[in-house]
């Protein structure tokens, strides 16, 4: 017989006594659900609240041959800034932009997506800031946030520690895909203007605030705000703008690339086919302040930063050379600055540091990179 176990307290433990609060978990719920019905059309049945999120998905029966496209992200350390302001209603944005514009790249409508919320404590109000983030970003998108989950992580994370991530499915008719098949050479580059760092860098620009000694109360000339404010700019969400110009015959898009994490160049030759270069020229657009400020504060080398940061490219379209101006005018109708950043053209196997080619476990084109920034 095994000796006798003797409680560790005088009543048993609890699992609120673990640090796991239940009914604040159910009071987050509340809080969010007006929020996330507003992004479900007819086609959510159920609504929230259960084990699976449903959609009809009737409306594929018209497709010849559907494409499901599936995609999943976080925010990464953009969260740190967010808990540091007390400020949890926009980083839904940042989650949004980095799923469903991943998901419109190869020309797919998102129709669903769901998040995941993991922290060391339910703070009801807080919880329910965040998804109503994320929803508010899922009407823009035109995505039906359809499930998520928060899971209380206590001794994992601190009290007031977070971290999110999300899923999104969307679908493309096959003849409609998107992708280097399309791309071809005299094809042109346009850029899509980022609203600033969006979510990717994060690690390197709070690397050079912390070692320069800045505060996130700090009031900035170049941003016209503070710090914080600056690095706290939401995700511009690309997604229902880039599927109405992609369905736009006169604009001729053969393919869209999403500059997160690597940069514009690294980014850009993902959606390159192999043989074909892109030229980019870096004079075409003035780098935002916000990118300047970090190279000059942390003496970040110029090579490094578009390694790294979008440097004010969201995204990148690639169109027929006969479908330039119908795009900008879409474009600029949308309300998207854009500009003609570059052209495609043949490889010619040259390399170099400029050259960008095979990244991300991509065989594909190459991308080089001509000119030198701009800076206000």
């Amino acid at each position: 017989m095994p000796d006798a176990v003797t409680p560790l307290a005088s009543e048993g433990l609890t699992y609120a006594a673990a640090g796991v609060d239940t009914a604040a978990g159910d009071r987050a719920v509340e809080l969010m659900k007006a929020a996330v019905a507003r992004t479900h059309g007819p086609q959510v049945l159920g609504g929230a609240g259960g084990f699976a999120g449903l959609f009809d998905a009737s409306a594929l029966k018209s497709y010849d041959r559907p494409l499901l496209a599936s995609s999943t992200d976080g925010v990464g350390t953009k969260v740190a800034i967010a808990q540091a302001l007390d400020i949890h209603d926009t980083i839904g944005f940042d989650l949004v932009g980095m799923v469903v514009d991943d998901v419109v790249v190869c020309g797919a409508k998102p129709l669903v997506m769901t998040d995941y919320i993991a922290c060391g404590r339910v703070v009801p109000e807080r919880i329910a800031d965040i998804v109503r983030g994320i929803a508010a970003a899922c009407e823009v998108a035109g995505v039906a946030l359809v499930g998520g989950e928060t899971a209380e992580h206590p001794g994992l994370l601190g009290p007031d520690e977070y971290d999110v991530a999300g899923a999104a499915v969307g679908v493309v008719e096959a003849a409609d895909l998107l992708g280097p098949a399309k791309v071809h050479d005299g094809d042109v580059v346009l850029a899509i203007a980022s609203s600033g760092l969006h979510s990717n860098g994060f690690s390197l620009v709070r690397k050079v605030i912390e070692v320069a000694g800045w505060k996130l109360d700090r009031d900035v000339p170049e941003f016209g705000r503070t710090l914080g404010e600056e690095l706290l700019v939401p995700t511009r969400v690309y997604s229902a703008d880039l599927l109405s110009l992609a369905q736009d015959a006169s604009a001729q898009v053969h393919a869209y690339s999403h500059i997160t994490g690597g940069g514009l160049a690294a980014n850009l030759a993902r959606v390159l086919p192999v043989g074909l270069a892109a030229t980019v020229d870096r004079s075409t657009w003035t780098v935002p302040a916000i990118f300047d400020v970090v190279r000059g504060l942390g003496g970040v080398p110029w090579s490094d930063l578009e390694a790294t940061l979008n440097l004010g490219v969201g995204m990148v379209a690639v169109v027929g050379p006969d479908g330039v101006d119908a795009a900008l005018r879409h474009l600029a109708a949308c309300g998207l600055p854009a500009w003609v950043l570059g052209t495609i053209g043949a490889d010619d196997g040259a390399a170099g540091q400029d050259i960008v080619r095979g990244t991300k476990g991509v065989h594909g084109g190459a991308v080089r990179m001509t000119g030198a920034y701009r800076t206000t």
